[in-house]
């Protein structure tokens, strides 16, 4: 496995690799991974909510088994490919930081992956969920309904850092993803990480361009305003921190700035 240094290295090439894609491998890869979140957000939500009768007894039984389903859709981002709005936030700041890359190379890559896995969430929750009835009915429809108004009851702060622990997770599971060399260990590295954020209950941006939006398509009393103001933009700040700052950042200043070792 590569060690915490090289890691830098290799998301700092990885992302000046990015920074260099045009716009239409930009935009169906950033589709395509907002479309692979879902599918672990739509699994996590079949088996979250699928045994209703256990969570009376054990509420958490809930959060465990959508932790332990979530984690495909970023296994999918990764082995598969695709364009992550929340692991580029720290993906670019190494590049950027070491002048590799302007940050405007980083802005442009942010806006135009947040907007892509945005058009794959919806288009996977309208198409292949909402018109297909797999959430239509009870536990699952109840269950998804609860979920959203959930996440759109919180003050703005609190969603904000609940998005700072999801991205800090998340962008960890990248890093430890990038960290092996065989496909298992990619998917164990990323897994634990992925299943720690979603059984805590954090909030991460782009699978929440799923878990509303689905809501709201079975009738969830949530305004589209709600859904940006109350969750979406709070929850994006915080991702951009949690990647940005304590991953990119902190491991860049650590084994880059001034080549301390």
């Amino acid at each position: 496995m590569l060690k915490p240094s090289d890691i830098v290295n290799y998301a700092s090439d990885s992302a000046v690799e990015k920074g260099g894609y045009r716009l239409n491998k930009i935009l169906v890869l950033s589709f395509l991974a907002g479309v692979y979140i879902s599918m672990g957000a739509l699994l996590s939500i079949i088996l979250g909510f699928g045994f209703p009768a256990l969570s009376e007894i054990n509420p958490g039984v809930v959060k465990m088994l959508m932790g332990v389903s979530f984690p495909v859709g970023l296994i999918l981002v990764v082995l598969a490919g695709g364009e992550l709005f929340t692991g580029n936030t720290a993906y670019f700041i190494p590049s950027t930081m070491s002048a590799k890359q302007p940050w405007r190379k980083a802005i442009h890559n942010w806006i135009l992956v947040w907007i892509g896995n945005f058009i794959g969430a919806l288009m996977f929750a309208y198409f292949l969920v909402y018109l297909t009835n797999i959430l239509s009915y009870s536990p699952w429809v109840d269950g998804v309904k609860d979920l959203a108004m959930s996440k759109v009851s919180n003050p703005f702060y609190v969603t904000f850092l609940k998005g700072i622990g999801a991205n800090w997770l998340v962008c960890l599971a990248l890093w430890l993803g990038m960290s092996a060399h065989t496909t298992t260990g990619k998917i164990l590295g990323i897994w634990w990480p992925v299943m720690a954020f979603v059984t805590i209950g954090y909030e991460h941006s782009i699978a929440n361009m799923f878990f509303i939006p689905i809501a709201m398509m079975q009738g969830v009393d949530i305004s589209i305003s709600t859904l940006f103001l109350k969750n979406l933009i709070p929850a994006t700040l915080g991702n951009i921190v949690g990647g940005a700052f304590f991953v990119g950042l902190l491991y860049w200043y650590t084994y880059t700035y001034g080549n301390t070792d």
